[in-house]
């Protein structure tokens, strides 16, 4: 965030996406299939997946597979709920534009970043919500599928495949003109210490129903 705060590298990397001379981002955003795969479509399969993991916990959580899968299966959902949440929230009280929305792009916003203020002279009729990246967020949610796999190689490809539809997903905003790199990042980190922190909770949460089965009567169970 520092390195973003005090440098011009968020305008070097957008502008790369961006063609002065038209005034056009190098993607359209009103391209069906590009904004199906990478936006619509990949949201509505990311809320279906965390649905699937729900319903699974609440329905089906006497099955072996949930038994064997119930600390990785929580992970997922929570990181699912909880890391939109928070962008969002973090979103709301940024009041940061998007590269499309200031004056080096052709927007009316000035060119302020996440900690600068905005120019006494410049009256904003409303809030603007660009910092994070929010839209990335569901993807890089799919970080803590690495605690779903027991094996080292399968933890390691769930990591990947996190980063892939993450990413996937922020460089399509970068490319249309609504986030920069920055956006993004901050975006994957705060997923990945989010999905730390809720691993953390769900096995203090596990050990102590254990030992709370453990110390029961057995006529319980």
């Amino acid at each position: 965030m520092v390195i973003f705060e005090v440098t011009d590298l968020d305008y070097i990397i957008q502008d790369l996406f961006y063609d002065f001379s038209t005034k056009k981002w190098i993607l359209d955003r009103n391209e069906y299939i590009l904004e199906l795969i990478f936006y619509s479509g990949i949201k509505k399969v990311l809320v279906l997946f965390a649905a699937g993991i729900l319903i699974s916990l609440t329905f089906f959580y006497k099955t072996s597979f949930v038994k064997k899968y119930k600390k990785g299966l929580l992970v997922v959902m929570l990181s699912a709920i909880f890391i939109p949440l928070t962008v969002g929230v973090l979103k709301k009280i940024t009041n940061t534009p998007c590269p499309k929305n200031i004056e080096r792009y052709n927007g009316n916003y000035p060119n302020v970043k996440v900690f600068d203020a905005y120019p006494k002279i410049f009256k904003q009729e409303c809030k603007i919500r660009c910092w994070p990246a929010g839209h990335a967020s569901g993807g890089f949610a799919l970080l803590s599928l690495y605690f779903l796999f027991k094996n080292l190689k399968n933890k390691k490809y769930a990591l990947l495949f996190g980063l892939l539809v993450g990413w996937s997903m922020g460089i399509y905003k970068m490319l249309i003109g609504d986030h920069f790199m920055s956006h993004t990042l901050v975006t994957m980190f705060l997923a990945w210490i989010i999905i730390l922190s809720i691993d953390k909770v769900v096995n203090l949460i596990l050990i102590k129903e254990n030992e709370t089965k453990v110390n029961a009567p057995s006529h319980l169970f």
